[in-house]
């Protein structure tokens, strides 16, 4: 395959754009905004586990800003109802009639802020509107605003007050990214842009600013051309050999004998799926092992659970999978 010329075109006029703006607001964390971008080329889902303050909440907002999305977020906590997020049936007393409250399910990208504090009840109201993009209030259903994709965080070290996901929900995601601890350049270059935000002045008073006050800026694309980019995504071509590399690998997972649980079927189309955008964001117009091996982990890691031999003696999901990669490369 040779490359087109329109892809490149386009992939360097949208992605670079959206990656300057957020550039300016995040000290780093590229293959986050790769990841971010894949999610919204593709219309998966994504979980971002990281340690807090690695801007996770900030970098959503930046992405949304930056693309000219219909944005929401909710903060979730054990006291979360399901109405709290799909919306509700409200008996209007002028007419003595109910009218529906649509919640902040009803926007282009959601932020699920802590999604793992919610119960069980609230996550799995969630599951019908991450898969089939439509919600239920009453006896009414409504489809939801496309492009719709849900962004959740999670700790990974704070269990108190906290409820595990259900894995039925955990395969929604197409992608689970963990998110590190920057380099200490890239922190010196953090504290350095805060000691120059200085003050906002309001009113008669005035607040020290942080990150989020650089996010007024206008958006650099509109959802036109997001949708442009989405086309362009599903024209990338994916090979037979490619696929059949997928496939070997998510069934690898489900054989290995540290694991019990291995990727489903659903694995190995986000692996593809990942694949092609991820190399639409890299200019090209066909799917390489290397897109293959930079999205294993995000795509397979939250879906293999180990066995309990294998956690006893110590053993991890990224060393078994990291086994089972260098086996089918």
């Amino acid at each position: 395959m040779t490359q087109t010329s329109e892809a490149p075109a386009v992939s360097h006029r949208f992605v670079e754009a959206v990656r300057e703006r957020v550039a300016q607001v995040v000290v780093g964390q590229d293959t986050v905004v790769e990841r971010l971008l894949i999610a919204l080329f593709t219309g998966g889902h994504l979980l971002l586990q990281g340690m807090p303050g690695l801007a996770k909440t900030l970098l959503v907002n930046a992405i949304a800003k930056a693309i000219d999305l219909k944005f929401a977020r909710v903060q979730f906590t054990i006291d979360l109802l399901p109405s709290d997020i799909l919306g509700s049936e409200i008996l209007d007393q002028r007419t003595s009639e109910f009218r529906v409250h649509r919640g902040p399910v009803f926007t282009n990208l959601l932020l699920a802020d802590e999604i793992n504090r919610a119960a069980p009840k609230v996550q799995s109201a969630l599951l019908e509107a991450m898969q089939e993009r439509r919600v239920t209030i009453g006896n009414n259903t409504f489809s939801l605003p496309a492009p719709f994709v849900v962004i959740a965080t999670q700790n990974p070290i704070e269990q108190s007050g906290t409820f595990e996901l259900p894995e039925a929900q955990l395969d929604r995601f197409m992608l689970c990214h963990r998110l590190h601890y920057p380099e200490a350049r890239e922190e010196e270059e953090i504290l350095r842009r805060q000691l120059q935000l200085g003050l906002r002045h309001q009113d008669k008073g005035a607040v020290p600013q942080s990150s989020f006050d650089l996010l007024n800026q206008p958006p650099v694309a509109s959802i036109e051309e997001l949708v442009a980019a989405m086309d362009a995504v599903q024209k990338i071509y994916v090979s037979d050999v490619f696929t059949k590399h997928s496939v070997e690998l998510v069934r690898r997972t489900r054989r290995h004998k540290s694991v019990d649980v291995g990727g489903s079927p659903r694995a190995g189309i986000a692996l593809t799926l990942a694949a092609r955008a991820r190399a639409f964001i890299h200019g090209r117009d066909y799917a390489v092992p290397e897109d293959l091996y930079a999205l294993a982990e995000d795509v397979l890691l939250h879906r293999m659970r180990l066995t309990y031999e294998a956690l006893a003696s110590g053993v991890s999901g990224t060393a078994v999978l990291r086994e089972i990669l260098a086996e089918v490369g």
